[in-house]
């Protein structure tokens, strides 16, 4: 049992431990909310400003959006039961974020547009008078993404802001669900070298069962020894009153049985 010491295991409610790890409810966390937000936001960009036809850049965005938020769902929803997939699946989804920024920074090379993070940079040479103009404005979208997961505070602006603007705040999403996905990454790859993956959460389920069985035996011993004692007794004081001369005829009072000796443990499986 030592070597599966750090294996927390989840108890159903009658004792019986389970192998299932504790269900992440990944509709709360951030990255998810704002992969939601992307894909919705891609969708109106891709109608607004690219054509409808001809160009296999629109079907690559939406898939790509699609594919993230896709993946994570899967993936922390297999994840009860596997940490392999799950983290399989996030990276998946963290290759597809990957893919859709890239587009999007492509969308503003193509169209001379800058990006605002990198031009409020001071290496910047291509907005070297316009720096402090971008940095405010990356500053502005940058406090608002953080402070935003929600679809409901971003459907509001989609047809309302530029190419440019849709741009930089999908571009300013990917970074932060990237982020925010390489530290639950990390998390999880913790997780998996301590408690190891189903095979040993089974294992040690299996041992722990057997432990609670044979702790379970050994208290119905104890109490059938404790009630042999007690048949020994009661015989002993039914032979003291038998041998009394002051004792009246009675029928003769039968012996208390002995209690049978318990049958043999079980072969637990």
């Amino acid at each position: 049992m030592d070597k599966n010491k750090n294996v927390s295991l989840r108890r159903y409610a009658d004792g019986t431990p389970s192998i299932m790890r504790r269900a992440t409810i990944y509709t709360d966390l951030h990255f998810y909310q704002k992969s939601d937000v992307l894909l919705q936001l891609t969708k109106v960009f891709c109608e607004r400003f690219l054509p409808k036809y001809g160009d296999r850049t629109v079907d690559q965005m939406v898939q790509a959006a699609r594919s993230i938020k896709q993946n994570i769902a899967e993936g922390l929803t297999d994840g009860q039961t596997s940490f392999e997939v799950e983290i399989k699946l996030l990276g998946i989804a963290k290759g597809s974020n990957q893919e859709l920024l890239e587009d999007y920074q492509d969308y503003l090379k193509h169209h001379s547009l800058p990006e605002w993070a990198a031009a409020c940079r001071a290496d910047n040479t291509d907005y070297p008078a316009s720096a402090q103009y971008y940095m405010q404005r990356y500053d502005r979208l940058r406090s608002f993404c953080r402070q935003h997961s929600q679809l409901s505070d971003y459907a509001p602006l989609f047809y309302r802001l530029t190419d440019e603007e849709m741009a930089n705040t999908a571009i300013s999403l990917c970074h932060m669900v990237d982020r925010a996905m390489t530290k639950f990454l990390e998390k999880r790859d913790r997780e998996f070298v301590e408690e190891g993956g189903v095979r040993e959460r089974m294992t040690a389920a299996r041992l722990d069962m057997r432990g609670t069985q044979k702790q379970i035996i050994a208290r119905q011993e104890e109490e059938i020894a404790a009630l042999k004692a007690q048949v020994a007794s009661l015989n002993r004081e039914i032979a003291t009153l038998r041998q009394r001369p002051d004792t009246p005829e009675s029928p003769e009072s039968p012996e208390i049985p002995e209690i049978p000796e318990s049958p043999e443990n079980p072969a637990t499986p």
